[in-house]
Order: C-alpha cells, then sequence, then structure tokens
C-alpha cells in the first residue's frame, strides 16, 4: 500500500441473475493519494460485472506491472485483466499479451469519448481487448470509508443500494 493511502472496506453483496452468480464480499481496498473517490467507487463495479471467487483487486494506482483486478486460474495464468480510465496503447498490448481477455472500462464521458476518437483504430487490432463504457451518475453518493452495498445485476444493468441511496450503473460496449 502507498505511503498516504486511505484504507476502505466494502461489503459487497452480488446478486447476479445475468450469470446466477450470488456471494458476499468482503473486501479492502487501498485508495491512493492521487484515486478519486469516483474511481474507487468504479474499482467496485467492475468487481461487481465479474465477481467471482479468483478474482482480486490489485495495488490499484501505482500498481504499474498489474491491473486493476485480474482473474487467475490455478496454475497462476491470467485468465482476466482489468483496467480503467483511459489507458495508453502500450500498456494495453503489453496486457493483451499477458491474459486471455482484457476489459477496460471507460467512465467521465466526455474525457472517454475524445480518448475512444483517437484510439479506437489503434486498439481494433487486439482480438482480445474489450473497451466498455459505465456511466454512473452520481456514484460517489454512496463513497463511505466503510460502505455496505448491495449490488443487483441483471440485463447488463448494474444497481448499486445503500443506506446512502441507490445507483444504476449502465454500459455501452465500444469495442
Amino acid at each position: 500500500m502507498a505511503a498516504g493511502s486511505t484504507v476502505c472496506k466494502a461489503q459487497l453483496n452480488i446478486a447476479n441473475m445475468d450469470t446466477h452468480y450470488y456471494e458476499t464480499h468482503d473486501l479492502t481496498l487501498a485508495q491512493h493519494p492521487s484515486e478519486t473517490d469516483e474511481r474507487l467507487m468504479m474499482r467496485l463495479v467492475a468487481f461487481a460485472l465479474h465477481a467471482s471467487d479468483r478474482l482480486a483487486l490489485t495495488k490499484g494506482v501505482g500498481g504499474e506491472e498489474e491491473p486493476q483486478l485480474w482473474q487467475k486460474n490455478y496454475a497462476g495464468e491470467i485468465e482476466l485483466w482489468i483496467e480503467l480510465g483511459q489507458i495508453e496503447e502500450k500498456r494495453l498490448r503489453k496486457a493483451c499479451g499477458k491474459s486471455e481477455q482484457v476489459i477496460l472500462y471507460t467512465y467521465n464521458h466526455h474525457a472517454a469519448t475524445a480518448w475512444w476518437r483517437q484510439n479506437s483504430a489503434t486498439l481494433a487490432r487486439f482480438g482480445n481487448l474489450r473497451v466498455i463504457h459505465i456511466d454512473a451518475p452520481d456514484i460517489t453518493h454512496l463513497y463511505e470509508r466503510s460502505m455496505r452495498l448491495q449490488c443487483n445485476i441483471s440485463d447488463g444493468i448494474l444497481t448499486l443500494h445503500s443506506d446512502r441511496g441507490d445507483i444504476t450503473v449502465t454500459q455501452e460496449i465500444w469495442q
């Protein structure tokens, strides 16, 4: 954990009707000083969308050789590499070479759309890369250093519920 990181705890109760996955995860996240509350919440959304017993949060911001989340098989090979934001082509190329599947979740529609216009043609050559834009208005309202969240997923739409309110998260597949 980087010096000055904030430790956040999240109890994430997941009911994914699309994949028939129903489980509770007690997660500890290190929020790097440069990481926004929105980005931390997007890490939780990405975790919820791909939750499994082998999906792991990594060091997050500052983990240069690791993605935000990954899933390894029992032999230690990377099956799924998940990144957030507007990532450089070089990093995505490297990830595609190391993992069976790479998923990049973008957020912040204005910045992500501009980034996508610049990079979509180059990224199209990576057959194991998916780019998905997440729209989660006001997701930071759910942020607390200790969170209890109920996550329901149905037809690709994720809803998060807490004592602080409800948020609907939608996905738009770009690649």
